[in-house]
């Protein structure tokens, strides 16, 4: 099946102050690919969503189509502020967006496409705090933590831009400068011209789940200098697109039945493994996904025996890694 262009973050989150100046651009938005050849095109779509109950039309925050560059079209000023928040004692109110994302331009209005991130934007009561009392912290990154998701066997490409948009649009007068620390060989790029990290090559899921690496930033501001450092994740999502082996290379099994055995009793067993995912829920769908048979044309034996099947979690270990994949015991 063909996924077609995915985000490789479920959410997005940003702050949103009081008299920020139009054209402020606040958040980048990325996209991978499923095949080579696609472009993406970002659009923003619908109402802003203020609360379950409450929407509003978006005058606020537009998305550029080509590059993901989400910006504040107009100035949110007090009135505005109010209106959004729900009362204003508040001094804080989120509101959501959708992303939408599309291998062609959009067309007008062209808001069903299932794929879509949601980016939540915190409206603070107040205006931008100074550059100068910000933390290292805070000027290098947001509070989303850096995780990812990656699908396996897909095309190389940019999936995250560590600088901060708003950040380096505001404290331009500061030195702002990242390194991505990873183990030799992992397949991620830093570009420290874009501040973009990428992934360099397709991904094995079965060869390994879980990227750990460490996002560090160095502030600068004359002689000062201050660093921050965080986690960064990148976890493979699964294609069901290894086959199930069996372990010792034999996919049947012979009973040998004595007399007077008891109902229960267990005759034979076949183990087969599969290095895909973990047993998938409901249940009901591994199940179905292999079934056991008894070879026979004898009906007393097809009503006398049967074949149990019952599957579990386990961890493989390709190259020192732990994998999970799923045992099924029959």
């Amino acid at each position: 099946a063909v996924f077609g262009l995915y985000f490789p973050r479920k959410e997005y989150s940003e702050n949103v102050y009081i008299d920020q100046p139009g054209g402020t651009p606040l958040l980048h938005i990325h996209a991978l690919r499923d095949s080579h050849g696609e472009v993406a095109h970002f659009h923003l779509c619908q109402n802003l969503i203020i609360s379950r109950a409450r929407s509003l039309e978006n005058h606020w925050f537009q998305i550029r189509e080509k590059t993901g560059l989400l910006y504040l079209s107009k100035s949110l000023d007090r009135e505005d502020f109010n209106m959004l928040s729900v009362g204003n004692w508040m001094p804080l109110s989120k509101v959501m967006l959708y992303v939408f994302l599309s291998s062609h331009p959009f067309q007008e209005k062209e808001c069903d496409s299932a794929t879509r991130t949601t980016v939540f934007l915190s409206l603070i009561n107040g205006t931008a705090p100074a550059c100068s009392s910000l933390t290292a912290r805070q000027l290098c990154f947001t509070e989303m933590d850096l995780s990812f998701h990656i699908k396996e066997n897909k095309p190389p490409g940019t999936f995250h831009q560590l600088q901060l948009p708003s950040v380096h649009h505001l404290c331009q007068n500061l030195s702002i400068s990242y390194k991505l620390l990873a183990a030799e060989g992992m397949p991620f790029r830093y570009n420290e011209n874009t501040t973009g990290v990428s992934v360099t090559q397709r991904l094995d899921r079965e060869e390994r789940e879980r990227y750990e690496l460490i996002a560090k930033c160095t502030v600068r501001e004359g002689f000062r200098e201050m660093q921050v450092e965080v986690p960064f994740l990148v976890n493979v999502l699964d294609e069901d697109d290894s086959p199930p082996f069996l372990p010792n290379g034999t996919d049947t099994a012979d009973a040998v039945v004595e007399f007077n055995r008891k109902e229960g009793t267990v005759l034979a067993t076949l183990t087969v493994y599969d290095a895909d995912t973990t047993p998938i829920y409901p249940l009901e769908s591994s199940r179905k996904k292999y079934t056991g048979t008894i070879i026979t044309d004898d009906p007393w034996i097809s009503e006398t025996f049967r074949v149990e099947h019952v599957f579990d979690e386990i961890h493989f270990s390709p190259n020192g890694s732990q994998v999970r994949g799923t045992q099924h015991e029959y």
